[in-house]
């Protein structure tokens, strides 16, 4: 079957069979592994952005995604520079060992876009969809909360 879909702002068009999952297109057709296959667990590593939402990548299908625009880690940086996002996250040492990071910053991004403002117990209910087993979270509901400070006092 033959899909379209924008990923971090290019166009593709690519002919996949029908059961391919979206985080095998991602890494094996396009070659952007900062997404992580995690064997179709539900640990979370595999998620990207898809119009703007964060989703497990291993739970959809690429042709799921036909016309859609799909954000991974290697599109979130700015201009070369690291957005306000993955910068709270190295300033606050939340990136841990960095397998389940690009994960937590798309999952992040999409909990500020809906929410700006988010408690710590938001953050820590937001997260549980991504499992880590280097952390307590504690360095990445800092980063989240620094992150959301960061973008508030930038939009004013």
């Amino acid at each position: 079957m033959e899909i379209s879909v924008t990923v971090n702002g290019k166009n593709y068009t690519a002919d996949v069979e029908p059961n391919l999952l979206l985080v095998d297109f991602l890494r094996d057709n396009l070659g952007l592994t900062g997404t992580k296959d995690d064997g179709g667990s539900t640990s979370g590593v595999c998620t990207v952005l898809l119009n703007g939402v964060s989703v497990k990548s291993s739970f959809i299908l690429a042709v799921q995604a036909d016309g859609g625009e799909i954000t991974t880690i290697e599109g979130v940086a700015e201009n070369g520079k690291l957005s306000v996002i993955q910068a709270a996250f190295w300033e606050t040492h939340a990136v841990q060992n960095g397998f389940c990071t690009p994960a937590m910053i798309l999952s992040s991004m999409d909990l500020l876009k809906q929410n700006p403002q988010p408690t710590e117990a938001e953050i820590r209910t937001w997260l549980d969809g991504i499992y880590s087993r280097d952390t307590g979270y504690q360095n990445v509901v800092r980063a989240i909360q620094y992150a959301a400070e960061k973008l508030q006092s930038s939009s004013h």
